[in-house]
């Protein structure tokens, strides 16, 4: 793998790793802060890292790491005899469905619910006892699946 292809496989890596990097974070300790405090206390920090996440930035970094992967995947299939071709592929619909996919599908969808309830109701506090715990075990497929994303884009690089 040489020129375009390899530095848009290296920038894709490094998106899927911090991505990834960004889930871990959550998956180890943000959200177990959240969950010692007070239900009404975490459900409305919840809400309120859900808004502020919605910046540029994080947008750019997620969905310009998807978008780059879309690409690997056709060049891998374009490639497909190449000894890297495999990994590209494994390792653009390990981020787009195990990041993108379930990002979109799955928490989206809780946090819209959490934005939704009455905040310091007992339908608040019920909400936030099932979303601390599902929510954090979906999570954990996101940050391995943005990690294993980039090992595989890695490994591409050194075929």
């Amino acid at each position: 793998m040489s020129g375009p292809l390899f530095i848009l496989t290296l920038v894709a890596a490094l998106g899927c790793a911090s991505m990834g990097g960004v889930f871990f974070g959550f998956s180890s300790f943000v959200m177990a802060g959240l969950g010692r405090l007070p239900a009404a206390q975490g459900a409305a920090a919840m809400r309120s890292i859900n808004v502020t996440a919605v910046t540029a930035p994080f947008m750019a970094g997620l969905f310009g790491t998807a978008l780059l992967c879309v690409g690997l995947g056709i060049a891998a299939v374009v490639s497909w005899g190449e000894a890297y071709a495999v990994y590209l592929l494994v390792g653009a619909v390990l981020y787009l469905l195990g990041t993108i996919v379930l990002t979109a599908g799955y928490h989206v969808p809780r946090n819209n619910a959490l934005a939704a309830v009455e905040p310091n109701s007992a339908a608040e506090e019920n909400l936030w006892a099932g979303y601390l715990t599902d929510w954090t075990r979906a999570n954990h497929i996101r940050a391995l699946s943005g990690i294993a994303a980039a090992a595989c884009l890695v490994v591409a690089l050194t075929r």
